[in-house]
């Protein structure tokens, strides 16, 4: 079994590490990380079978970080190890793949990792549910099979074209399977409705104007692009901006 340990903590991971290899002889702990970048940089790189990722981690902590890991093929098990066990049941539920509290004793993590498997489509169901308040710092998609990670105030803006959303960041553009109307409810008010088909990035808005055929557009700071507005979401953006 191949394990990736994250902690932001280095004697904590010292600590799991130690008890790991005591206990398991055909556990492989394949890599360490210290926050969520750069854990889902090593499973890209190792496909691991399991992650031991601790919640609370600076900048991506670790429920964005399993929503993460949910995307990847196949998607490794998640435990997760956390000193707030409330908070871990209702933020997550994570009963559908297992947690640890801290301080993690060694027959506790025996338990957990004997039991471990693969989550299959329901547990990567619940975990994307359960984390869907979590807002996410990062914008995940797959592109030729690697998983690649933008910045959420890289991006310009989100347009939907039938099943799949294009977003457009600032070192180009990438397409996910996602509904425009989730990513408004969760980026709220930092991204703002201008069209049934399209969201835009309130502090990418250059200017409100009439192109040159008369229809009501946003053009974006930084590229040279311009977005149409629906006669519907008029009013609302120009009195968001007013506000602002």
């Amino acid at each position: 079994m191949k394990l990736l340990l994250v902690d932001d903590e280095p004697l904590a991971r010292e600590r799991l590490r130690a008890l790991i290899q005591e206990s398991f002889d055909d556990i492989d702990i394949v890599a360490e990380a210290a926050d969520g970048v750069q854990a889902l940089a090593e499973a890209g790189k190792h496909l691991p079978d399991v992650v031991l990722l601790d919640v609370r981690m600076p900048g991506m902590d670790g429920i964005e970080t399993a929503r993460h890991l949910a995307q990847l093929e196949p998607p490794p098990a998640v435990i997760f190890t956390t000193a707030y066990d409330d908070y871990a049941l209702e933020a997550f539920g994570v009963h559908a793949l297992g947690y640890l509290l801290k301080p993690i004793k060694q027959d506790k993590l025996e338990a957990a990792l004997q039991s471990v498997i693969k989550p299959n489509r329901a547990q990567i169901a619940a975990l994307k549910d359960g984390v869907e308040k979590s807002t996410r710092t990062h914008i995940s998609a797959r592109v030729r099979g690697n998983l690649v990670l933008i910045k959420l105030s890289d991006v310009f803006y989100f347009q939907a074209d039938q099943k799949y959303i294009t977003v457009r960041h600032r070192d180009g553009e990438v397409l996910i399977e996602e509904a425009l109307k989730d990513l408004e409810n969760e980026f709220a008010p930092r991204f703002i409705r201008i069209h049934r088909n399209a969201l835009v990035a309130l502090d990418a808005i250059a200017a409100v104007e009439r192109d040159a055929l008369g229809r009501t557009v946003v053009r974006l700071r930084d590229i040279d692009e311009s977005l149409e507005v629906s006669r519907r979401h008029l009013a609302d953006l120009r009195e968001l901006l007013k506000a602002i």
